[in-house]
């Protein structure tokens, strides 16, 4: 029996679209073994909705991990205890992709190494923020070269605390994507370079009062307002309430806030906030995970 770990992820963190991912210490666990068929036990979200047979995204991770590796698959028995909500923006659909793929290989022997599974991971979501920050921990940057996936994990301050607002609403990463033009003004692409490059700069060198404007972004989320126009309200009471600076997590709807410190007023502001909207939602801190995707026997 395979056990595996996997984080939740938030992408962006504002400027860096399709390139950074945050993995936070919330975890979806996957159990497999070798089966002459396949059968799936989900706990936790999606419980009842999502798939148990082979249309399941971790039963495909599964079976992928066996193509690349040129074996044949039988099947799998799964049990999936999942903590990720779906649809909120946490990287719900790369812990299955790269669970899946993760107990596959180790059922496997290990064949295929992680240079390999991030490109399948990638090739399967779509985009490399999520799956990256999933597979390797940490704050991961990554693009895509022809068909490599190119992904480097960086060390993240212990003094910062991350605040996700979770709303009970739920948002499709296509839907997220289909507001976003094809073409931005050159003046806003420079303004994303100028800071992304200052994110990582602030926070290799600790200088957090710097935060407030290198989260900020011209590429996406301000044309996501239409789906969520609740968004700058709660990012400023998140503000008010002692943040650097809040954004939009992945795709929505939830939000990440950072704060230097305890994020305890800092969660409550965005409940209170979400909820003058009329939305309910919860927030939590979490730490920061910095083991990535892991397995073990059991």
């Amino acid at each position: 029996m395979i056990h595996v770990r996997i984080p939740a992820t938030s992408a962006n963190l504002g400027p860096g679209f399709d390139a950074l991912g945050l993995a936070l210490a919330l975890y979806n666990e996957v159990e497999a073994r070798d089966a002459d068929a396949v059968s799936v036990a989900i706990e936790g979200h999606g419980a009842g909705d999502l798939a148990t047979d082979a249309r399941n995204v971790v039963v495909r991770g599964v079976r992928l991990a066996h193509e690349a590796a040129g074996r044949p698959f039988k099947g799998v028995a799964l049990r999936c205890v999942n903590r990720i909500p779906a649809s909120r923006g946490l990287g719900s659909s790369a812990a299955a992709w790269v669970g899946g793929l993760v107990a596959g290989n180790a059922l496997l022997g290990g064949t295929l190494d992680r240079d390999a599974l991030l490109a399948l991971a990638t090739r399967s979501e779509g985009h490399p923020d999520n799956v990256a920050a999933a597979l390797h921990g940490g704050l991961t940057v990554s693009c895509l070269e022809g068909d490599a996936v190119r992904a480097i994990a960086l060390p993240v301050p212990p003094a910062l605390t991350w605040v996700a607002l979770i709303p009970e609403v739920r948002s499709a990463t296509a839907e997220a994507r289909a507001v976003l033009p094809a073409t931005v003004p050159r003046s806003d692409a420079i303004f994303n370079v100028q800071r992304v490059a200052l994110l990582l700069a602030s926070l290799s060198a600790g200088r957090f009062e710097m935060l407030a404007t290198a989260l900020d972004d011209r590429l996406h989320q301000p044309y996501r307002l239409k789906l969520f126009p609740w968004m700058p309200a709660v990012a400023d009471a998140a503000r008010a309430a002692g943040a650097a600076g809040c954004v939009l997590s992945g795709a929505g709807p939830s939000l990440l806030a950072v704060v230097a410190g305890d994020g305890t007023a800092v969660a409550r502001a965005m409940e209170a906030a979400l909820g003058a909207a009329r939305i309910q939602g919860s927030a939590h801190a979490f730490d920061v995970d910095t083991a990535g995707a892991t397995v073990r026997e059991v």
